[in-house]
Formats: structure tokens, sequence, C-alpha cells
């Protein structure tokens, strides 16, 4: 079992940053690939960032690229997102998420065994 907790999340306008956090416990750190989804009022949850347990593989949604950075720490047991240059279509509760695939950098929410209970993002325009 695996314990994911997000912080980080509040209100900013346009244009700003935010550096979301995903602490986790339980099993060893480095045995996930970590992985971030949004999910926006009315909308399906949608893939954003996921890094494998090296940070050999990371992979972004094409609209955030240049804009968020996905980083992990596995001496802290934890997983950030940079974001930069927020836009208020990036407005959402952002999850984190851990999957034993721990060489890949999974887009599909399938692929994650566990799941923090969110935080939300707000951007305002």
């Amino acid at each position: 079992q695996v314990q994911l907790v997000e912080s980080g999340g509040g209100l900013v306008q346009a244009g700003g940053s935010l550096r979301l956090s995903c602490a986790a416990s339980g099993r060893t750190f480095s045995s996930y690939a970590m992985g971030w989804f949004r999910q926006a009022p009315g909308k399906e949850r949608e893939f954003v960032a996921a890094i494998s347990w090296s940070a050999n593989n990371i992979y972004y949604k094409d609209s955030v690229k240049g804009r968020f950075t996905i980083s992990r720490d596995n001496a802290k047991n934890t997983v950030f997102l940079q974001m930069n240059s927020l836009k208020p279509e990036d407005t959402a509760v952002y999850y984190c998420a851990a999957s034993s695939r721990r060489y890949a950098a999974d887009s599909s929410p399938a692929a994650y065994e566990y799941w923090g209970q969110g935080t939300q993002v707000t951007v305002s325009s």
C-alpha cells in the first residue's frame, strides 16, 4: 500500500506559478513511477505529467510542455509539479498517482494503482 498526500494548490492569477508536492508513505517510493493528473468540473480526469522511478523517462501532456516540470526526490519520498505561466484552463483538481510500472512514464490512469485525494488549483483571468 502507498498513501499519497498532495499539497501546494491554491488561487493564482493567470501568468503566475504554483508548485505542487505529493508526499508518499508506505512502500518504497522508488518502486513506483509517479504521475500527475487533473480533473476540471464536468470533465474527465486527464493526464498532465509522469516520471519514472529514476527520472530517466518523463512525459508531458502537450498543452503543458514548456510550462510545467515534474520532478522527484526519492530520498524525501516526494514528487513535485512546478507550474509556470498558468492559464485559466489549467484550473482543476490535481491528483498524484503511483504506478508499479516503475520504468515507464504512463499517461493512462489505468496504469496507476494508488491515488491521492487531490488539491485544487484555480487560475483567475
